[in-house]
């Protein structure tokens, strides 16, 4: 959604609030694509403070369904949203850059809601999604999840050098 900023800055101690929900239904990135949980509308506030600067405050939760890292069963994920940042809008989009001014999601005085729950989002993305502490993750031979109970698959873990050893005992144990 955007929102035109133009009216907010002909009038200072302007204040807009609105209610912004996550457009589409999965959240992309380069990590791949993630559907959204519950929508809960974020408050997002705008504030023209005083000779063209405002305040962008935005305040809530964004639910994103995210597989475990170990066994991939998908895990809601709640990333909280909490922007607060103080905007030049005399500076060229140029200038802000320049400035390290990370403000991408505002062009030709319209903020894009969308850009910016895509920002947050991103800046609180988990590094180690877990469905449970005790996770035992999937097979590494034959891909069943060990949650949902043991498969059939050799687990004993020999050293590589004595694997020659193992070959011989297996050759008896077929005859």
């Amino acid at each position: 959604m955007l929102i035109d900023l133009s009216k907010l800055l002909t009038h200072e101690g302007k204040q807009q609030q609105v209610e912004i929900l996550p457009s589409g239904d999965t959240f992309s990135c380069e990590l791949g694509e993630f559907s959204y949980g519950e929508k809960e509308p974020v408050l997002l506030t705008i504030k023209h403070k005083e000779n063209q600067i405002l305040n962008i405050c935005a305040r809530g939760q964004v639910a994103v369904w995210i597989p475990c890292s170990r066994c991939l069963e998908p895990v809601l994920v709640s990333c909280p949203v909490d922007y607060d940042e103080e905007i030049d809008m005399k500076l060229s989009e140029e200038e802000r850059i320049e400035a390290l001014d990370e403000s991408s999601f505002i062009q030709n005085k319209e903020l894009d809601t969308d850009k910016l729950l895509h920002n947050e989002v991103l800046i609180n993305w988990p590094m180690r999604v877990l469905c449970k502490e005790d996770c035992k993750g999937i097979c590494s031979r034959c891909g069943a999840n060990l949650n949902q109970g043991s498969c059939d698959c050799d687990t004993a873990d020999l050293d590589p050098r004595m694997a020659v050893i193992s070959d011989i005992f297996k050759n008896f144990k077929e005859v």
